[in-house]
């Protein structure tokens, strides 16, 4: 474009400087004040009109209206152009100027129209073609953009000019205030997963699964992973310089050119440069003519469009409802902010190019997403699926995820990740959160790995199976829930860390808030503790006699030395060797606890 810029100027000042050097009487009478007749044809106000509305070179006087400009500019072209015709200025110099200045006009044209646009750099960039479907729209500007409380963006079929998408900046993101009163009970019955996979091309996003109240349509509203009742969500997330807007999933189509308008209102710059992007070229492209092949292994997720989607929503969209297959989806380096949900998933592997540089967030809680208005979601299998986290695995098996941070970025009751599922595995993975970062339901092995939190910072009822992780917590470091039908949380060769002043408790409770737990299983084998209370567990209530909270071969973090547990809650048990030897050797493989063997993931 720049090249395309550059020639169209030339031709034009080329025209000028040859027309002026040998015919610079046709400026007499246009402006009389100017020894130059070049200078006095540019500054008379006729050529200003005439080369701001056919070419957009000289803005117009900001005192005129548009019907003067207009009616100005058309007296001047009507005049001069047409005794041009005329040969009332006559001479080859005059007519190969005059048509250097027509083949040049429609490149100045374009130029002046892409300027205007360039206020911001695009991305997918403007007739950008084989963009992904999942795309998301990125503007970049000079300076951070004011995000905006109204206007709208639009998305057209360019085949037909049908509305695609509509994101109306006056309807508020999701909620900012708890729901206040009792909460509502439990499902009254099982949630069953269909074999659906509603999307927001043939459902309304709100529409009620299971025994859930329609979500209310007082805030933005999308559907994810099948999910009908919905998403709120961000319709442009502003991060300094760059906006970045999400389209409604699953909208955009293969083998399609899409075209873009944004109103004025939805963003500004500092120094108003930006008028927003309207008509039907200011802003399209055309997305791949496929997808990958249905039996591919293997799909590639990059954030810049280089890889088979933008995104991990995306790819995991792609994936077939139980497959019986392992497929991978290898993430490039980026920043995935995005939810992402999904539901009867088998078989998958989400595989980082680097674990701290693939970072998939969101700011996403059980405020912004509560549970419905008539139903609690809790941890038992067949309650009402969650939507508080950034990453949800739901009601699937075999998923593993490796190499790859997973956090939210917003407080309160907020997981990065929740799975509830069968034979899941993390390895190599970092989890960052507030309270209940982690929420494990089913059985699932951790290894090598990082989980970050605020308080109840591993939740669920199990079992779940650590090996080599660090758990990082301000508050206590976790609340299980497992039942005698399965075994709690194992820890092998793993590091508790207090984040922040003080100590804290390895576990709650298990009574706590009305709930009892009686058959609560914490497990600690040579576990590195910093923070912990000398009292190490949590206030005990209720029938204890069925509760683990063990440990054998705790030491301090800071020297190596055994734990100093002679003021530990007397309902906890310390192993020894001598006497549990049994026990010790049980707890420590990941098959008695699971029940199942975990395979060896790529790392």
């Amino acid at each position: 474009m720049l090249r395309e810029t550059q020639f169209g100027g030339l031709v034009f000042v080329l025209s000028l400087l040859a027309h002026f050097a040998f015919r610079s009487r046709i400026v007499s009478g246009l402006n009389q004040e100017h020894d130059n007749p070049a200078i006095g044809f540019l500054e008379s106000p006729q050529a200003r009109l005439f080369l701001t509305v056919r070419f957009g070179v000289f803005p117009p006087d900001s005192m005129m209206s548009t019907a003067k400009i207009k009616y100005e500019s058309r007296k001047f072209e009507e005049y001069h152009v047409c005794n041009l015709t005329e040969n009332r200025w006559p001479g080859f110099t005059t007519r190969f100027c005059f048509a250097l200045l027509i083949a040049g006009s429609p490149i100045l044209l374009r130029a002046s129209t892409t300027a205007q646009l360039t206020v911001a750099t695009r991305f997918p960039a403007d007739h950008a073609r084989n963009v992904n479907p999942d795309t998301h729209l990125v503007l970049t500007f000079p300076a951070s953009p004011v995000l905006g409380k109204s206007g709208q963006i639009r998305i057209y079929d360019a085949s037909n000019n049908k509305l695609v998408d509509t994101l109306d900046l006056s309807i508020p993101p999701g909620p900012t205030d708890a729901a206040r009163g009792p909460n509502p009970p439990y499902t009254p019955t099982a949630y069953e997963y269909t074999t659906a996979h509603p999307t927001n091309a043939d459902t309304i996003a709100g529409t009620p699964s299971g025994a859930a109240a329609p979500t209310p349509r007082d805030y933005q509203l999308t559907i994810i992973g099948g999910f009908s009742d919905g998403f709120h969500f961000y319709p442009v997330i502003v991060h300094d310089k760059t906006a970045t807007i999400y389209p409604h999933n699953n909208l955009l189509q293969y083998s399609k050119t899409y075209y873009v308008q944004i109103d004025p209102g939805v963003l500004s710059v500092p120094n108003g440069s930006f008028k927003g992007i309207s008509g039907n070229s200011g802003w399209t492209f055309a997305t791949k003519k496929s997808p990958p092949a249905a039996a591919s292994a293997r799909v590639v997720v990059a954030a810049d469009g280089r890889g088979d989607f933008n995104t991990v929503q995306g790819a995991i969209d792609f994936v077939p409802d139980r497959n019986p297959r392992r497929v991978t989806i290898f993430i490039r380096n980026g920043s995935y902010e995005e939810v992402v949900y999904f539901r009867n998933k088998s078989n998958v592997t989400f595989l980082g190019e680097e674990r701290d540089k693939v970072v998939v967030f969101y700011a996403n809680n059980e405020v912004f997403n509560p549970h419905p208005s008539n139903i609690t979601t809790n941890e038992w299998a067949g309650t009402f699926p969650s939507r508080r986290a950034a990453f949800m695995g739901d009601n699937s098996t075999g998923i593993h995820l490796v190499n790859l941070t997973i956090k939210t970025t917003a407080r309160g009751q907020a997981e990065g990740l929740l799975l509830m599922g069968d034979k899941n595995i993390l390895s190599h993975v970092t989890v960052a959160g507030s309270g209940d970062a982690l929420q494990l339901n089913g059985p699932v092995y951790i290894t090598d790995s990082l989980i970050v939190g605020d308080g109840d910072t591993i939740l669920g009822r199990g079992p779940a199976f650590f090996n080599r992780t660090e758990i990082q917590s301000n508050g206590v470091f976790m609340w299980i829930r497992n039942t005698a039908a399965n075994h709690g949380n194992v820890f092998l060769n793993c590091t508790f860390k207090k984040r922040g002043a003080g100590v804290t408790e390895l576990a709650r409770a298990p009574v706590n808030n009305g709930r009892a737990y009686p058959y609560a299983e914490a497990v600690l084998i040579n576990a590195k503790l910093d923070g912990v209370s000398p009292m190490g567990w949590g206030a005990m209530g209720g029938d204890t006699s069925n509760m683990h909270y063990w440990e054998y071969n705790s030491t301090n973090l800071s020297d190596g030395m055994p734990v100093d547990v002679s003021q530990r809650k007397p309902e906890s048990k310390q192993l020894t060797m001598e006497k549990d030897a049994e026990t010790i050797a049980n707890y420590s493989n990941p098959a008695y606890v699971l029940g199942w063997s975990p395979e060896t993931v790529p790392n």
